[in-house]
């Protein structure tokens, strides 16, 4: 299995990516959430009881579309960790063409209107599902990292160590799993609000910070496991 050569990068990158995302998703397209994706099962309630709440069938649909994501991804690493390959790059590679297809079928649905149109639906599809192969990657590949798009058990763990660290009862290992857990959690926030005055700004475009993130992610991660050329 290949492993990323700089853990605070990815950590903090990938947060940031799933911040962005999941929040450019939930102001584009009716409250959907990509990332944080068992939010829609509040947001599919609130529409049952309100006949007159919108987009009820993306959010239906949203969760296969994760769940597929994983699956794929889960398959996709098994097969290719027989072989011996690069899983973690080619899984990346899987997520940047789904945030790709997620802004091109986001640019073409625009302007969003008060219904979900058919171009709208597939991008949050691809959006989600793109979020799905981010989750389950994090999971098979990247579990030495905390995790990059679920920041509640990231709060939950940096209040228990700084409550230790407030007692006098933290070891070097409490002081060095807060950080672990901290630069994730910020750079989800940081993407979060970045997410919002972009996509004011430009729409769909938006989505091009997390692709050239994510291709710089892809760049550097290539790099690092490519075989040294002996000299001559």
């Amino acid at each position: 299995m290949d492993q990323p050569p700089h853990s605070r990068l990815f950590g903090t990158s990938l947060g940031f990516l799933a911040g962005y995302v999941d929040t450019l998703g939930f102001i584009a397209l009716f409250g959907l959430f990509t990332a944080h994706v068992t939010g829609n099962f509040v947001l599919i309630g609130a529409a049952l009881a309100d006949a007159s709440r919108a987009s009820i069938l993306l959010k239906f649909l949203a969760f296969p579309a994760f769940i597929a994501g994983v699956a794929v991804t889960r398959l996709m690493v098994l097969a290719v960790e027989r072989r011996a390959g690069p899983s973690l790059t080619l899984a990346m590679l899987l997520q940047w063409a789904l945030l790709a297809g997620f802004m091109v079928f986001g640019c073409l649905a625009e302007p969003i209107g008060k219904d979900v149109s058919s171009m709208a639906m597939v991008a949050g599809l691809l959006g989600t599902a793109a979020m799905g192969v981010h989750s389950a990657t994090s999971r098979l590949l990247l579990a030495h990292l905390a995790p990059t798009s679920m920041m509640t058990g990231n709060v939950t763990q940096i209040v228990i160590d700084t409550v230790d660290v407030l007692r006098g009862a933290a070891d070097g290992a409490t002081h060095a799993r807060c950080g672990k857990f901290f630069w994730p959690l910020l750079a989800f926030a940081l993407g979060a609000i970045a997410a919002a005055f972009a996509y004011l700004a430009v729409g769909f475009v938006a989505l091009a910070v997390p692709l050239i993130l994510l291709g710089a992610l892809i760049v550097v991660q290539q790099r690092s496991v490519r075989p040294a050329v002996p000299a001559a």
